[in-house]
């Protein structure tokens, strides 16, 4: 666990990382990011214009006893207070110190006996805030040494003997101002990171206010396997719990608690890597002829750097400039045809209506035809002797018969000539 402190992303200047933790978790079991705040569960506290104070302590060797001796103190509320008469009037703090954000002891006078280390305490009691500032005055009496400098922890003023110094102690931050409504200043969120998505990019998967509302993210699944309990807030516990873990859930995990009243402003984050589950080496003794006697039965993955997945393998092959051209081929040899058969139906169409054109003009543009003006002779006309002719012959004879009928006229025959020749005879 790293615990640090560094500015926050561009989205949230005010926050501040306080813990980096890797979390190694086995495929298909629950994780369980740890995310605890005390100073996020308060209670509404009446008395709050006593929760704040301020107050500086020596700390000075030069009585030899090396003894804290407390020299003021500040209430939000009250007036600041002086502990030793010899000091009234000579150390003081601005009067608008909780406004300003600044606590800066004035000594007036500086004497021998000033020497020492003071440390101004900064106490947000409802907010349990606890600060310190340290700073190590020293007494000159040439003016020429007078300086300010860092000794590596703190800072070290050598003032000259006599003259007034200030010992610097700011703090501007949002606690020192007002309260407002405290369940809408307490929230604590979750966003995730997948591996490659930068932080301004994260998914938000939960957000949870201290007057129970509750907006989870994303799809139905992801919050059903992503949750925090009701009590977080009256517990100070914000764990996230991710059950049945899978290689998808790997990430960057973020916890974020925000408290505006006490200008609380934190993050914890997460490494969650996903591993398959360790299976045990079996051994199986066979007796059965030509077979080996024992058996060893590995993982099927050696490496425990490979995290497995779904069964699903996704196979992409690149495009090459040979496939390129011959889809363009496909799709230039489609459009030509398509060309080649809209011209023949054009052509044909065409044609159609050129024909119909002349037909209307045979029908229609010369003039009406006089009847009266052509005779018809109708003496060459014979009249011919119709006749049933059959002309389905059944051979060659019967159709030899019938043209010689037709060529030869019928013979009359008178029978009652013959007959009486012969009776008058």
């Amino acid at each position: 666990v790293y615990l640090y402190s560094v500015p926050a992303d561009a989205s949230n200047p005010d926050s501040v990382v306080v813990s980096v933790l890797n979390i190694s978790a086995t495929l298909g079991s629950q994780a369980v990011l740890p995310c605890k705040s005390y100073r996020m569960v308060w209670t509404q506290d009446r008395l709050n214009d006593r929760q704040r104070v301020v107050h500086w302590d020596l700390y000075s060797n030069y009585y030899g006893d090396n003894k804290m001796e407390r020299l003021c103190d500040m209430y939000s509320a009250g007036d600041q207070r002086v502990y030793s008469s010899y000091n009234q009037g000579r150390i003081f703090m601005p009067q608008n110190a909780f406004t300003d954000g600044n606590f800066s002891l004035v000594i007036k006078d500086v004497a021998e006996s000033d020497e020492g280390t003071y440390s101004c305490n900064l106490h947000h009691h409802y907010c349990h805030l606890y600060e310190t500032v340290k700073i190590q005055l020293a007494i000159t009496k040439t003016a020429e040494d007078a300086k300010q400098y860092w000794d590596g922890e703190k800072p070290v003023i050598l003032a000259l003997e006599g003259s007034t110094v200030m010992l610097p102690c700011v703090n501007r931050n949002h606690i020192w101002t007002e309260r407002h409504s405290e369940e809408e200043q307490q929230v604590v969120h979750w966003d995730r990171q997948p591996p490659g998505v930068p932080h301004d990019r994260a998914d938000r998967l939960i957000d949870l206010y201290a007057s129970g509302e509750r907006r989870s993210y994303g799809p139905l699944f992801i919050r059903q396997k992503m949750n925090i309990t009701d009590t977080a807030f009256a517990l100070g516990d914000f764990s996230l719990r991710i059950s049945e873990l899978e290689s998808a859930d790997e990430g960057t995990y973020s916890c974020h608690l925000h408290h505006h009243y006490c200008g609380l402003h934190e993050r914890r984050i997460y490494q969650v890597f996903v591993t398959e589950p360790v299976r045990e080496k079996k051994v199986v003794n066979l007796t059965t002829h030509n077979i080996a006697p024992a058996i060893a039965c590995f993982p099927l993955s050696s490496d425990p750097n490979v995290v497995r997945g779904h069964n699903v393998i996704n196979v992409i092959i690149p495009e090459s400039r040979v496939h390129f051209f011959q889809q363009l081929g496909y799709i230039l040899a489609t459009l030509l045809l398509f060309i080649v058969l809209l011209i023949i139906v054009v052509l044909v169409t065409r044609k159609r209506r050129q024909r119909g054109y002349e037909y209307n003009v045979k029908k229609y543009g010369e003039k009406d035809v006089n009847l009266k003006e052509f005779t018809v002779d109708t003496t060459d006309l014979t009249q011919y002797k119709s006749e049933d002719i059959r002309l389905d012959y059944k051979n060659n004879i019967l159709k030899e018969k019938a043209e010689q009928a037709r060529s030869f006229p019928a013979k009359n025959i008178d029978l009652d000539k013959d007959f009486r020749k012969e009776y008058c005879k």
